[in-house]
């Protein structure tokens, strides 16, 4: 076992330099720490699963130009045509998509004097939704046909009171009734009560963030009868493209006077939901690195100097008896010495960084166990980087101790 006490004695007469490799060391840790928290966050956001069948769906948005066509007449037409088309599974109008970056949101009551109620995404569309957007049912059952909202009434904000069912995530019935069953009991997303009848595994809100509420969502019997509406169609995944030309085709033959806008795989629409989100982890992860980098530089060129300037001192121990592999151990050992005052003052810093990140961005609390990880990978590149310095100074001969007497 090397002994401490020469190294340390050595080190006090470079207390300059050994301080300032650990205070690079120290800030080291104490971003990568951070930065990695944040990586992860945002990997695990983008990961996130929409609840819908993404390799299955293609989506087209439907702009009308004309004002004298009925536009829930338009859409049973626009449907009949695509349902049509021999590679279409099904179709759907609907109001509203996971990570579309638009939707209906609200508070969602058990009571008509119910406070502070649960903010939950309304979604809605067409008989059929849950079908073609692949939504799994694991409680209770789909829409009937007669619990749509009548045409002839509003369907706006008026119409939320004349709802009478609802279909909630797992998410929002745990939010809502924890550990009850949820169906059968009801909701007030206007001022009437809507009896819960379904229950969905997950369907991620059209706005993502790294919360814990992304699940929050309903589906509501309402019809879309605006004119400009967003048409999703379920096929199988070889044949997206394909149904997209056929599809738009289809739509505009129907109805010349409209523009088709985003036409696009679901597939498409995440990923460029999550363009800046890839962005920032390719940033995040490059500064990372960075870092690293310039700290495995800091230690390679301080043992690197070490080594020039003890290249007699090696070569005198050696000539009393030293192996090449005391000479070895004995750089290792100092480096692991200067790392560790260093993680020890990263550590600190990780947890200062994360409280101001914590009070400025919302960031949550750094788990305890990202600090002992970057301690460990920064003894592991302190050990790496003075390898070769350290093999070079162990290949000193003793004849250099005769040299320059």
């Amino acid at each position: 076992m090397m002994e401490v006490q020469p190294i340390l004695a050595t080190l006090r007469h470079h207390k300059l330099i050994a301080a300032l490799l650990a205070l690079l060391v120290a800030l080291t840790c104490g971003i990568v720490c951070n930065v990695a928290f944040m990586i992860q966050r945002q990997a695990a956001l983008v990961r996130l699963p929409s609840g819908v069948a993404e390799n299955e769906l293609v989506t087209i948005e439907s702009v009308s130009l004309g004002h004298d066509r009925n536009a829930v007449v338009q859409h049973k037409a626009d449907l009949a045509a695509l349902r049509a088309l021999p590679e279409v599974r099904n179709a759907a109008v609907v109001a509203g998509l996971p990570l579309s970056g638009s939707g209906w949101s609200m508070g969602v009551p058990t009571g008509p004097e119910s406070e502070s109620p649960v903010d939950a995404s309304a979604y809605y569309g067409s008989p059929g939704e849950l079908a073609t957007l692949g939504l799994k049912l694991v409680a209770g059952r789909d829409f009937r046909a007669d619990e749509y909202v009548p045409l002839d009434r509003s369907h706006g904000v008026a119409g939320l009171d004349r709802v009478p069912a609802a279909i909630i995530t797992r998410a929002l019935a745990e939010r809502l009734w924890p550990g009850q069953n949820p169906l059968g009991k009801a909701i007030y997303p206007g001022k009437g009560a809507a009896r819960i009848v379904g229950v969905v595994d997950r369907l991620l809100r059209p706005n993502a963030d790294s919360g814990s509420d992304n699940y929050l969502s309903m589906l509501l019997p309402m019809l879309p009868n605006d004119r400009d509406v967003t048409y999703v169609l379920r096929t199988a995944p070889q044949d997206r493209a394909r149904v997209l030309k056929q599809a738009s085709a289809a739509l505009s033959r129907l109805d010349d006077d409209r523009v088709l806008m985003n036409k696009q795989t679901f597939s498409q629409m995440r990923a460029a939901y999550f363009q800046s989100n890839h962005r920032m982890i390719g940033l995040l992860l490059a500064s990372a690195l960075g870092l690293l980098f310039v700290a495995a530089l800091g230690i390679t060129g301080l043992a690197n100097f070490w080594v020039q300037q003890r290249t007699r001192s090696i070569g005198i121990r050696r000539a009393l008896g030293a192996t090449r592999g005391n000479i070895l151990n004995y750089f290792q050992t100092e480096n692991f010495l200067i790392v560790t005052v260093g993680v020890v003052l990263g550590v600190l810093l990780a947890i200062g960084l994360n409280l101001l990140l914590m009070s400025h961005y919302q960031l949550p609390r750094l788990p305890l166990w990202y600090l002992p990880v970057g301690a460990i990978a920064l003894w592991v590149l302190g050990q790496l980087a003075v390898l070769a310095p350290a093999l070079r100074a162990s290949h000193v001969p003793p004849v250099v101790a005769t040299r320059s007497v």
